[in-house]
């Protein structure tokens, strides 16, 4: 590919965004549009803890690899982020309220017992990917952080207009999200726009940042392939998670 400038790259990242990214998915459009049961809710919040409480782990294999003390800074906030600074803060604790709220048995939640394959296989390979890949090429997967405050707030105030059994206090885990995303966002772009200098390094980015969409996009079609049509596979079905 021919040699971009930093504003074409940030262009063609976006463009994967505005054409990849899983806001697009049907499994999300009817989750926010108030077109699935409560046990279909439940299925989504139960697979989505598994890749909220990897992320801490995929963030700490790239912090180990970083070369300078202002990445390490940077990223050791975002597992801060996530895993909290003291028990019961943070984001994975706050999915957990989530999963509460919606009628979930916490210990069946952490057990992971009731995860799609997919969902494991999926969320494994982000993290395998972040962990084996340049590091370039590991902040520009994280990009997808550019798009989520449009999603987070479709999702919030749909659910919470379609759903009586969701409440904000369910949802609390994606208020910080709103301005955490963003400035994350922010720094990975701006190291992405300085350090893809080649072709090559430019297409690495791009190609990286179309991974991660895949990602996101393989676990809903595998929640809606189960959820919505049926096809349970063994060791997923919820029937023994309520409570």
């Amino acid at each position: 590919m021919t040699l971009l400038t930093p504003d074409q790259l940030e262009e063609r990242l976006r463009q994967i965004g505005a054409e990849r990214y899983h806001n697009r998915h049907p499994f999300h459009r009817k989750l926010h549009d108030g077109k699935l049961d409560r046990a279909q809710v439940q299925a989504w919040a139960l697979n989505r803890y598994y890749y909220q409480a990897r992320i801490p782990a995929k963030d700490a294999t790239l912090l180990a690899r970083l070369p300078t003390a202002e990445l390490r800074r940077e990223w050791r906030r975002r597992i801060e982020d996530h895993d909290g600074t003291e028990p019961g803060t943070g984001g994975v604790a706050r999915w957990l309220m989530l999963t509460d709220g919606l009628g979930l048995d916490r210990d069946y939640v952490e057990s992971l017992d009731g995860l799609l394959p997919a969902t494991r296989f999926s969320v494994d390979a982000y993290v395998n990917f972040v962990r084996d890949r340049s590091i370039l090429a590991a902040i520009a997967s994280s990009l997808t952080e550019l798009f989520s405050p449009t999603i987070i707030s479709e999702r919030v105030s749909g659910m919470l207009r379609h759903y009586d059994f969701v409440s904000e206090k369910t949802l609390a885990y994606f208020t910080p999200r709103l301005t955490q995303a963003p400035r994350d966002s922010d720094f990975a772009l701006a190291y992405v726009r300085e350090n893809a200098r080649t072709p090559e390094q430019q297409k690495e980015v791009l190609e990286a940042l179309e991974f991660k969409c895949s990602v996101l996009w393989t676990m809903l079609d595998a929640l809606d392939y189960a959820y919505v049509d049926g096809h349970i596979p063994p060791g997923a079905a919820l029937t023994i998670a309520f409570h």
